[in-house]
């Protein structure tokens, strides 16, 4: 069946349509997302939700949404979308960062240029047929100071645009390196230094426990006095209220907001305060900006659910529709390898090793790791995937690692999984052929050549005759048909293990007639996910 999509919220003709075109059902209900309750009840139909800014994605919503795989949110902003219960869904969560970078930047330097002349009280005042030329003296942007909160994508570009208006463009960001910064030509600071330099102070970083308030009361005192603040951003990056008693003092001589702490915002401390500009969060509304982001997060989605490619996900590595090519066996490899180990450990686990051998090492090593984890934990819950078991992992307290080295031995690449319980531990390792094939090649450290079935059965013995014997009367009796049959044992004489692909589940039954036959330490059935 063809994935079926709905949109909640308005998206141009374009974007309905490139669902279309790539055989995706889409449901398109412009105004569905306001109605939380119906939402609800219809959202269990679908494998994509594709929103804007009106649809709340609550808890709620997403206890509903049983067949769900993916929310694409046609903008930057996710505060709507409860992401967390998204991932313990494990509904991967993708935004459109690139889409509407240019438009809120270009929105911030117009809203700069707005403080600086004072342009919409001297516009009001023009229009109710006054004409105070003398009361809207403003300030030049040539020569001035512009400290910039966040130099990544919007706040690259306004860096880049202030420069072209001859301004001196300082940045606070962790982030940014020193090469970056040199490249960009802007100049690094501390964001103490900032607030005593800048003459205009604009803000570029999301809505995070580091940032919020990051222009506190405490850090406002410490501006420069006729500083100017703009925030094009997010609401609650400042204190608005101590922002509104520096105005009415003078300290700061005029603010710029387009976002504030609550949205709608029908009052607010700033509001109607002289020199304070004041825009219902148009950053990202332009007729390009709105097409471009619906465009984008409409190819996003198709390509997830068409191809597996992850492109924007706030909560799972990006996998990009080339990696997914190449990838798609070794994520299945790593599954596989978490799986095998899942179904044989009954003990809680305390941590997990992911080796990366050879080529592998060089790949997407998140995604694989997700695979891994997803693997290991399907056993103790079934709808786990690879956006949820990363953060059921870490609430229960597993530690993951992942070891990187060059090729080893006789495979180009290979991946090793070893698990960590209170008892023991237990590894297995795998490769995939050139026919794209997973196959395991290692368990407890003893070699093998395993091609992985949807049914299996393993066992461990001591290295003594009539093992293969036994194994195959006992399951030929109880028509279980083998397809494969691998060995392995450590020394002669030694622990032997055999791995056996078989065409349908082994019974119960079956499995208690093998124990009772005194040779097996071990007998378990096994089943993989090979579709």
């Amino acid at each position: 069946m063809a994935p079926r999509v709905l949109i909640s919220d308005k998206l141009s003709d374009a974007a309905v349509q490139i669902f279309k075109d790539r055989g995706i059902e889409v449901d398109f209900q412009p105004n569905l997302g306001k109605d939380k309750d119906k939402l609800a009840e219809v959202i269990g139909q679908y494998d994509g939700l594709a929103i804007r800014s009106a649809t709340k994605v609550t808890p709620t919503i997403l206890e509903n949404a049983t067949n769900l795989k993916v929310i694409g949110r046609a903008g930057i902003g996710t505060d709507n979308i409860d992401k967390e219960a998204a991932s313990k869904k494990g509904v991967i969560v993708m935004n459109t960062p690139f889409g509407n970078m240019i438009t809120t930047a270009e929105h911030a330097i117009a809203m700069m240029f707005a403080c600086a002349r004072q342009i919409p009280e001297a516009s009001a005042s023009t229009h109710a047929g006054k004409w105070e030329k003398s009361k809207f003296m403003g300030v030049e942007l040539t020569g001035k100071t512009l400290g910039v909160i966040g130099a990544g994508n919007i706040g690259g570009i306004v860096c880049d645009r202030a420069r072209g208006l001859k301004m001196k463009v300082i940045a606070y960001d962790p982030f940014l390196g020193e090469d970056k910064a040199k490249q960009m030509q802007v100049e690094k600071v501390e964001l103490e230094d900032l607030l005593k330099r800048a003459d205009f102070i604009t803000l570029h970083v999301p809505l995070t426990d580091q940032t919020r308030n990051i222009l506190s009361r405490e850090n406002l005192e410490k501006t420069k006095k006729g500083v100017r603040i703009i925030n094009c951003a997010r609401g609650g990056l400042v204190d608005e209220e101590a922002l509104a008693d520096m105005l009415k003092s003078g300290h700061v001589a005029g603010a710029a907001f387009d976002v504030f702490s609550e949205e709608p915002a029908t009052e607010n401390p700033l509001f109607n305060l002289p020199n304070v500009v004041c825009t219902p969060h148009l950053g990202a509304a332009t007729t390009e900006a709105q097409e471009n982001v619906a465009l984008q997060v409409a190819e996003q989605m198709a390509n997830y659910l068409l191809t597996g490619a992850v492109e924007n996900a706030l909560n799972m590595p990006s996998v990009t529709a080339e990696e997914a090519k190449i990838m798609g066996p070794w994520i299945k490899l790593a599954d596989h390898l978490g799986s095998f180990i899942g179904q044989m450990t009954d003990e809680p686990v305390k941590a997990i090793n992911i080796l990366y051998d050879g080529t592998v090492s060089s790949m997407n090593l998140d995604a694989l790791n997700c695979s891994a984890i997803a693997g290991i934990m399907k056993r103790a819950n079934p709808d786990v995937n690879m956006v949820s078991a990363p953060l059921i992992a870490k609430e229960r307290g597993i530690k993951i690692s992942t070891t990187n080295q060059a090729k080893t031995g006789a495979f180009d690449g290979y991946i090793k999984v070893t698990v960590v319980t209170a008892e023991r531990e237990r590894s297995i390792a795998g490769t995939v052929f050139s026919d794209g094939k997973p196959r395991f090649i290692q368990i407890k450290g003893i070699n093998i050549d395993a091609e992985i079935g949807t049914h299996m059965i393993y066992t461990t013995n001591e290295d003594v005759p009539g093992i293969i014997g036994t194994l195959g009367t006992t399951l030929g009796q109880n028509n279980v048909n083998i397809a494969n049959f691998t060995l392995g044992r450590s020394v002669a004489k030694g622990e032997a293990i055999a791995l056996l692909y078989v065409d349908e589940p082994v019974p119960a039954n079956v499995v208690e007639k093998l124990k009772a036959t005194g040779l097996f330490r071990q007998v378990k059935p096994l089943q993989f996910d090979v579709a």
